[in-house]
C-alpha cells in the first residue's frame, strides 16, 4: 500500500499534513447560504484515518463535531437500501447530473426522476422512502450511525437544522416538481423538516471515518457486523466516485482517486476500498460546494501513501 502505511507513519503524515494545511492561504468561503454554517469559524482543520482493523489516527481538529451536511446522504441511502434494495433504482439514478448540487434543470426533461442519489433531488427521494418506513427518519440515519459507531454520542445541531430549514426554499421547489411527477409520496413540509434535520447531524472526522468502514469492508462494519451485501457496498462506493462531490466529481477522481463524499459543511469523507476509511474538515469551500483545505490534505494524502483505486 506505499511506503507510509504503519501506524506510526500514518500519524506522522497526518500531522505532517495538518501543518502544512495551516500555511495554506485563505481561499474560499463558508457555506453562507445556511446562516448557522456561516457563522462556523473558517479556519479550522481536522483530518483523520480508520483502518479495517480498528486502529483510529488523528491530526488537528480530527475530534471536533461539524455539520455533516450532505455526507449524511450516504447512510441514508445505505439505510434504505437495507429496506428497499433494487425497488430504491426505480425512483433515483445512477447517472451523474453535470449540475450544481440543488439544480431543477434536469428534473423536467426526466420527469421528476433525479439524476443520482447524491445531488438534493435524489436526496429528498431517499428521505421520502425513509418517510415511509419511519415516524422519524431523521432519528433512524441517526440511529442507524449510532449502530455503525458502537456508541451514541453523535446528535442532531439543532440551531443549524432550524437554519437550514428557514432557508430551505430551492429544496421545497424541487420536492414539489418531483411530487407533481410522482416520484414524492409524503407531504413536502414533512418531508423537508426531516431532511434538514438528517443534514444536521454533527460528526467529528474520527466518528465519520469509522462509521464509513462497512465501505471499505465490503458492506461489514468491523464493530457491528453485516450492514450491506459486498455487492451493494461496492455500487456505493462507484457512486462515491461518479457523483459523491457533486459536480467536481470527476475532478475529484482525476486528483484523489478514490471514492468521495462531500458536504457543504466543510468535510470531504473517503474510502479506500480493503484498507480504511479517510475524512478531513475545513470548512472554507470552493465555488462546487467543496472543502479546499480537505480537498488538499486528501490528495496529499494519497499521493504521498500511493492509495487509489486505480492500481
Amino acid at each position: 500500500m506505499g511506503p507510509s502505511t504503519h501506524a506510526a507513519d500514518i500519524t506522522d503524515l497526518l500531522q505532517r499534513i495538518a501543518l502544512d494545511i495551516a500555511a495554506l492561504p485563505d481561499e474560499g468561503a463558508v457555506a453562507e447560504y445556511i446562516p448557522a454554517l456561516a457563522r462556523v469559524a473558517p479556519r479550522q482543520f481536522g483530518i483523520a484515518v480508520a483502518t479495517v482493523d480498528g486502529a483510529v489516527h488523528r491530526a488537528g481538529d480530527a475530534d471536533r463535531a461539524f455539520s455533516i451536511q450532505s455526507i449524511s446522504k450516504l447512510f441514508a441511502l445505505a439505510l434504505a437500501l437495507q429496506r428497499e434494495g433494487e425497488a430504491l433504482w426505480q425512483r433515483v439514478g445512477r447517472e451523474p447530473s453535470g449540475t450544481p448540487f440543488n439544480s431543477l434543470v434536469l428534473l423536467e426533461r426526466e420527469r421528476g426522476i433525479p439524476r443520482n442519489p447524491f445531488v438534493n433531488a435524489g436526496a429528498l427521494v431517499i428521505t421520502d422512502v425513509l418517510c415511509r418506513r419511519y415516524l422519524q427518519p431523521e432519528r433512524a440515519v441517526l440511529e442507524f450511525i449510532h449502530r455503525l459507531l458502537g456508541r451514541v454520542g453523535v446528535g442532531i445541531d439543532a440551531d443549524v437544522a432550524r437554519s437550514e430549514r428557514q432557508h430551505s426554499d430551492r429544496n421545497a421547489a424541487i420536492a414539489h416538481f418531483m411530487r407533481s411527477f410522482g416520484n414524492l409520496g409524503s407531504e413536502v413540509s414533512a418531508l423537508l423538516d426531516a431532511y434538514c434535520a438528517q443534514c444536521a447531524i454533527a460528526m467529528s472526522c474520527a466518528e465519520l471515518a469509522q462509521a464509513a468502514l462497512f465501505l471499505a469492508a465490503d458492506g461489514e462494519q468491523p464493530s457491528h457486523g453485516r450492514v450491506l451485501a459486498a455487492a451493494d457496498a461496492r455500487r456505493l462506493n462507484a457512486l462515491m466516485l461518479t457523483c459523491g462531490a457533486y459536480d467536481a466529481a470527476g475532478d475529484f477522481a482525476f486528483r484523489i482517486g478514490l471514492p468521495t463524499k462531500t458536504g457543504v459543511g466543510g468535510g470531504i469523507l473517503a474510502v479506500v476500498p480493503g484498507r480504511m476509511t479517510l475524512c478531513a474538515w475545513s470548512p472554507r469551500l470552493d465555488a462546487t460546494g467543496n472543502s479546499i483545505a480537505a480537498a488538499a490534505a486528501i490528495e496529499r494524502f494519497t499521493a504521498e501513501t500511493g492509495v487509489s483505486i486505480f492500481r
